[in-house]
C-alpha cells in the first residue's frame, strides 16, 4: 500500500496497457482533448513480429484517423487464397482458391503489417492532435513505460457522480532490469513471453522491485481505468473472481515464424495466404508479408498437452523442422528469420466488461481465441474503438454516463461471436485432412473452404451489427427478434424507431457504407467516409432527393430550420483539436465558437449546376462562423465527377430520390437512427438525440 508521502495525482483516464486497444483508447483520448495517462509494463514498443493482419473495417477506422493509407501503402495487400491438400500419395497439390475479400464492400481488403510500424503511426497520430484547445497547456501523450499497477480500488458510492475521481490506482515505476521480459535467444527476438504458453511474470516482476533499495510509487486517482493489458490482465485480476474469463483449451499447439523463404514452393507469392494440410504432419498457414517476409503458423503435431515434448522447450528449430516436413517434397530454408513464438489454441471470454461502468476491459484482457484468422489486433482496436468516444463524450459532458453500459452489450456480443467462429474455424484448420469420401473423421477441404468463404462478412468487420439501445433504434419486429438471445440488455431503449424502408442498405447497428459523392461548391469527388473523421461528432445525413425540384427544395429547407431549432440550437458543442479532419491537412485557424457535436451534412440528386449552395439551401447546410466565414463543405450531388465517374450513392444507399432519407450516424461511424424525409418522421430525429445527448 502507498504511504502517506506517496505522491498522488488526478487524471480522466488512465490506461493500462500499450498494445493496439491501449493505443487506439490513447488516439481518442488525444483526439478529444481529455487529460489521460498510458501506462505499459514493457521497456519499449513493439519491433517486430506480434499481430500483423488488418482487416477492411479496422483500416477504415484507421483512415478516419488519417493513419489508414500509411499501413495500406506500407502493408501487403491479401488478394487470394490457395487451398492445398495432399493427394494419394501423400504429396501436397493444390485443390482450389477463393477470394481473400468481398468485392465492393469496402475500398480496402485485407492487409498485413507488423505490429511495430501501426504503433509508430499511432504515435504520429497522437502527437498531430496537439495542442488541443480543450486542454491548451497540455503535452502530447506519450506512453509511461516501465511502469506496473499494484493496487485498484473502486468507491462504488461515487462511481454516478460525474466529477468524482472514484477509481484509485498505485503505480510503481521499475527499473530496465525489472522491466526486460527474459529471451530465449540474444540474438533472435521471440514473441514467447506474450505468449499464452508462458507464465504471467507481473507478480516476479514486482517481487524482484519490492526488494530495490528506491522503490518509486505514485497514487493515480482517475475518472475511468481502461485495461488493455493483455491475456494475463493484470486489471482484470484486480477486480476479482467475477472478472475471470471463462472458456478452454484445446491440445492444439501452434508455432509462429516470421522469415524471408528459401522455397522451390512456388505458391510463397506476395498475394496469396496459402492453407496447406499434411497427412500426417500437421497443418500449415503462409501470409505473405511485406519486406519478402512470410508468415508461417505451423502445427506442432509432436507438442500437445499429454505429449512428450515439454512446451517450455519450444525452440525456433523445432518449429522450423515441422514446417519442413509438412511442406514436403517441397525444399524449404531461410537465412533472416525476424521474429518467432509458439501458442496454444483456445477461447475465453469474460462475463464481464466493466465495473460500475469506470472500469473498463478491452481487447485480450476480456477475450483471447487462436490468430489464424486475423482477429486479435482488429477486435482489440474495435473495442476500444467503440469505448473512446463514449468515455470522451461522457467526460466532456457531451453524453451522460448511460450511455457507458452499451459498451458491455455491444462488444460482449461481438466478443461471443468471435469466440463462437474460432472454436469451428481452428478446429477445422487442426483437424486431420479426410483421407476419401468415407472417413468420417477426417476434415475435407470442400467443408473447411466453404467455412472460410462463409466467414467473410464476420472477418472482415464489415458485418458487425450491434444490438438495439440509446445508439441504435431498431424498428420494433427487429428489435424484439434480436433482443431475445441477448445475455446484456440495455435498459432504456429510445422511443425514436427507425424505418427501414428509408435506406435499406443503412442499417441500425451496422457501419455507414461510403460511397462516392461529388461536392456542390468544388466539383471534388469524395466517399463519404472521408466526411466522417474521428473526432467525436455525429453525422446527420440528410438525402434529400431532387432540390431541382420546387417540392423537394421546400422539404429540405423546411427540415434545415426544424434541425436548426429542434437539435442544433439545444446540442452540445465540442471543441476540436489541430487533427480533427485529418483529410483537409492540419487545421491552423480557429473558429469562433466551437461548432455543434451534431454535423448535418446533405447529399441531392439534382444535376449540380442547378443548385446555388448559399441562394437556395438553408443555413444549417452551410453554417456560418464570424472568423472563417460560411462552411461550402456540407453538401454534395449524387453526381457524375469530371474525373472519377458517377457513384450512384443513392444506389448504394438504398434511397429512393422521390423519398428522400435521414440517417443518423454515430461518431464510430455505425448508423444509429434510419428515418423518412416526411415531416412526420422529423420529431423522432429529435428523440433519437434526446437519447443520446445532454440536450439543453
Amino acid at each position: 500500500m502507498a504511504s502517506n508521502s506517496t505522491p498522488t495525482s488526478e487524471v480522466d483516464v488512465l490506461i493500462i496497457g500499450a498494445g493496439p486497444a491501449g493505443f487506439m483508447m490513447a488516439l481518442w483520448m488525444s483526439r478529444l482533448g481529455i487529460k489521460t495517462r498510458i501506462v505499459d509494463k514493457r521497456t519499449d514498443k513493439v519491433f517486430s513480429g506480434q499481430a500483423d493482419g488488418f482487416q477492411a473495417r479496422t483500416l477504415e477506422i484507421l483512415d478516419s484517423f488519417g493513419i489508414g493509407e500509411r499501413v495500406w501503402k506500407e502493408s501487403n495487400h491479401l488478394i487470394e487464397v490457395s487451398f492445398w491438400n495432399p493427394d494419394s500419395n501423400g504429396v501436397i497439390k493444390r485443390n482450389g482458391r477463393a477470394p481473400d475479400n468481398i468485392s465492393g464492400m469496402s475500398r480496402f481488403t485485407e492487409a498485413v503489417l507488423h505490429q511495430g510500424r501501426m504503433e509508430a503511426f499511432f504515435l504520429d497520430a497522437i502527437a498531430a492532435s496537439y495542442p488541443h484547445p480543450a486542454d491548451p497547456a497540455g503535452s502530447p501523450l506519450k506512453v509511461e513505460r516501465m511502469v506496473l499497477p499494484t493496487s485498484l480500488e473502486v468507491d462504488e458510492a461515487a462511481a454516478e457522480d460525474d466529477d468524482a475521481h472514484p477509481v484509485t490506482v498505485t503505480l510503481r515505476h521499475l527499473t530496465e532490469d525489472e522491466a526486460t521480459p527474459t529471451q530465449r535467444l540474444s540474438n533472435l527476438s521471440d514473441g514467447l513471453f506474450r505468449s499464452n504458453l508462458a507464465d504471467d511474470d507481473v507478480g516476479a516482476m514486482l517481487a524482484q522491485s519490492k526488494g530495490g533499495a528506491d522503490v518509486w510509487e505514485e497514487v493515480v486517482k482517475a475518472k475511468y481505468v481502461v485495461g488493455c493489458d493483455g491475456a494475463h490482465s493484470w486489471t482484470r485480476k484486480a477486480l476479482g473472481p467475477k472478472y475471470e474469463m471463462k472458456g478452454e483449451m484445446t491440445d492444439y499447439v501452434w508455432g509462429v515464424m516470421d522469415i524471408v523463404p528459401i522455397t522451390d514452393f512456388r505458391m510463397c507469392l506476395p498475394v496469396q495466404v496459402l492453407m496447406t494440410f499434411a497427412a500426417s504432419n500437421g497443418s500449415l498457414m503462409i501470409i505473405p508479408r511485406e519486406n519478402r517476409l512470410i508468415r508461417m503458423y505451423i502445427q506442432l503435431t509432436e507438442v500437445s498437452t499429454g505429449g512428450r515434448v515439454d512446451r517450455s522447450t519450444i525452440t525456433h528449430e523445432m518449429i522450423f523442422k515441422a514446417a519442413q516436413k509438412i511442406i514436403s517434397p517441397y525444399k524449404l530454408e531461410y537465412h533472416y528469420c525476424d521474429w518467432w513464438t509458439a501458442y496454444q489454441i483456445g477461447q475465453r471470454v469474460g462475463s464481464h466488461f466493466s465495473k460500475c461502468d469506470r472500469v473498463f476491459l478491452a481487447g485480450d484482457a476480456v477475450h483471447t481465441h487462436s490468430p489464424k484468422a486475423g482477429q486479435g489486433m482488429n477486435v482489440s482496436m474495435s473495442d476500444a474503438y467503440n469505448l473512446g468516444w463514449k468515455i470522451g463524450l461522457v467526460t466532456k459532458k457531451i453524453m451522460p454516463r448511460k450511455i457507458l453500459s452499451t459498451y458491455e452489450l455491444e462488444r460482449k456480443q461481438i466478443a461471443n461471436e468471435l469466440i463462437e467462429f474460432d472454436h469451428k474455424f481452428s478446429r477445422l484448420f487442426s483437424g486431420r485432412p479426410q483421407k476419401d469420401i468415407l472417413d468420417e473423421t477426417g476434415v475435407s477441404m470442400e467443408e473447411f473452404s466453404k467455412a472460410f468463404n462463409m466467414s467473410h462478412m464476420f472477418t472482415s468487420g464489415l458485418g458487425v451489427n450491434y444490438s438495439p439501445s440509446a445508439l441504435v433504434s431498431k424498428p420494433p419486429e427487429e428489435a424484439l427478434l434480436l433482443e431475445s438471445d441477448k445475455e446484456v440488455q440495455n435498459e432504456g431503449n429510445p422511443a425514436a424507431k427507425s424505418k427501414l424502408s428509408a435506406a435499406t442498405n443503412c442499417k441500425p447497428g451496422m457501419r455507414f457504407p461510403s460511397y462516392q459523392v461529388v461536392e456542390q461548391a468544388d466539383a471534388r469527388p469524395w466517399t463519404l467516409h472521408h466526411k466522417m473523421a474521428s473526432n467525436g461528432r455525429f453525422r446527420l445525413w440528410v438525402f434529400g432527393g431532387d432540390i431541382s425540384q420546387a417540392a423537394a427544395l421546400k422539404r429540405v429547407n423546411a427540415l434545415g430550420a426544424r434541425l436548426e431549432k429542434g437539435v442544433l440550437a439545444r446540442a452540445p458543442r465540442i471543441e476540436l483539436g489541430p487533427a480533427a479532419n485529418p483529410f483537409a491537412g492540419t487545421a491552423r485557424f480557429r473558429l469562433d465558437q466551437p461548432p455543434s457535436v451534431v454535423d448535418v451534412m446533405l447529399v441531392h440528386c439534382a444535376p449540380r449546376g442547378e443548385v446555388e449552395l448559399l441562394r437556395d439551401l438553408h443555413a444549417v447546410y452551410h453554417p456560418f462562423d464570424a472568423k472563417l466565414g460560411w462552411d461550402y463543405d456540407k453538401v454534395f450531388a449524387d453526381g457524375e465527377s469530371y474525373t472519377e465517374g458517377h457513384g450512384h450513392a443513392y444506389e448504394g444507399y438504398g434511397v429512393n430520390p422521390e423519398k428522400g432519407a435521414i440517417v443518423v450516424v454515430r461518431p464510430d461511424g455505425y448508423v444509429g437512427l434510419v428515418t423518412e424525409l416526411g415531416e412526420e418522421n422529423w420529431g423522432e430525429v429529435e428523440k433519437w438525440f434526446e437519447g443520446v445527448l445532454r440536450m439543453a
